[in-house]
């Protein structure tokens, strides 16, 4: 699923290349207003909060769309097609002033309302490190709330802090040196939620700097633990090795969550190293001295995410945060 700062520089691209543009021709093909003509509609900007896009129609209307696993937004030029597997899976038509085309596709949220709705809409939500009106203080009140929940839950769950995911909970917790399965009372949050917050800016507005948390952008070197399923780790070279799970979970738009729409997830991983014994979850595995990475699912009600933990053992991490090399300050450093 896009993370908050994916979101953001697609609202960034798509304000640059088609905000201002008219709207002659198209239409919602998803959602209650299935079936809805949006021509004569202005692209009047494109505002995120957290995972979630706003695009503001003038006058006064606004699409919220949420990409979840597979959606996307997509401009062809004049006189282009689809092809049609795509084309079948199209959600949202706008043809543009310049015959240029608009294409939403797979979104499974596309919902038209009054522009001075979408607050309201989306007002369950936390605090955006990525919108004017971040408020850190908040976010650190929210996570508070709950202090017997695991790092990784709070922070995944969209109530407490918008826009963050499983890669960037993972990378956080390591570069914190906190146990993704802590209780989040146990750590320090503002200092994870300052962390984190500075993470997703850089992330989304630096060039070369996308998702880069360990200051190398070189491909296999750009994340501490993310992603790094059987390789070795950054710190002290120890294997990882993965164990598939599985679980259901439903993903949510809102305290309801997502109108109902509820996902089988058929196959997550579970990556450990050799050697030593854990009970994390009721389940025994081995891990060594550095990399346990854990993807396991959660009926998290509103995070709208898949949990996943990935983390080294307790040495390495305070080792990697005491010692963090002068290419990974810029997010790793207190």
């Amino acid at each position: 699923m896009p993370e908050g700062d994916s979101v953001f520089r697609l609202a960034a691209r798509l304000r640059r290349e088609v905000s201002g543009r008219s709207i002659v021709d198209g239409e919602l093909r998803s959602g209650a207003a299935a079936g809805t003509s949006l021509a004569g509609w202005t692209l009047s900007g494109f505002e995120t909060h957290g995972k979630h896009l706003v695009t503001q129609l003038s006058p006064g209307w606004a699409l919220h769309t949420h990409l979840l696993m597979q959606g996307s937004w997509s401009i062809a030029g004049p006189g282009r097609r689809l092809p049609a597997s795509v084309a079948a899976r199209a959600r949202v038509r706008a043809q543009l002033d310049d015959e240029r085309t608009l294409w939403g596709i797979d979104m499974p949220i596309v919902e038209l309302m009054r522009e001075a709705d979408v607050a309201g809409a989306l007002a369950y939500l936390g605090p955006d490190p990525l919108r004017p009106d971040w408020d850190a203080a908040e976010a650190v009140a929210r996570l508070g709330q709950h202090p017997d929940r695991t790092v990784v839950a709070a922070l995944l769950d969209q109530r407490n802090v918008a826009g963050l995911g499983n890669l960037w909970v993972n990378e956080v917790a390591f570069l914190s040196g906190a146990h993704p399965f802590d209780p989040i009372g146990s750590v320090d949050a503002a200092a994870l939620v300052s962390r984190a917050a500075r993470a997703l800016r850089l992330s989304a507005t630096v060039p070369g700097m996308y998702q880069v948390t360990t200051g190398d952008a070189r491909r296999g070197r750009s994340h501490w633990v993310a992603g790094r399923a059987g390789k070795p780790c950054l710190r002290c070279g120890t294997s990882i090795r993965v164990r598939a799970e599985s679980s259901t979970i439903r993903s949510a738009a809102g305290p309801g969550g997502a109108r109902g729409v509820s996902r089988r997830v058929g196959e997550t991983r579970l990556l450990t190293s050799p050697q030593r014994r854990s009970t994390e979850a009721g389940s025994t595995e081995s891990t060594a001295s550095c990399m346990r990475v854990r993807k396991s699912m959660t009926a998290s009600v509103a995070s709208g995410d898949v949990s996943a933990a990935t983390w080294c053992m307790r040495s390495c991490i305070v080792d990697s945060v005491a010692r963090t090399s002068s290419s990974a300050r810029s997010v790793g450093s207190r």
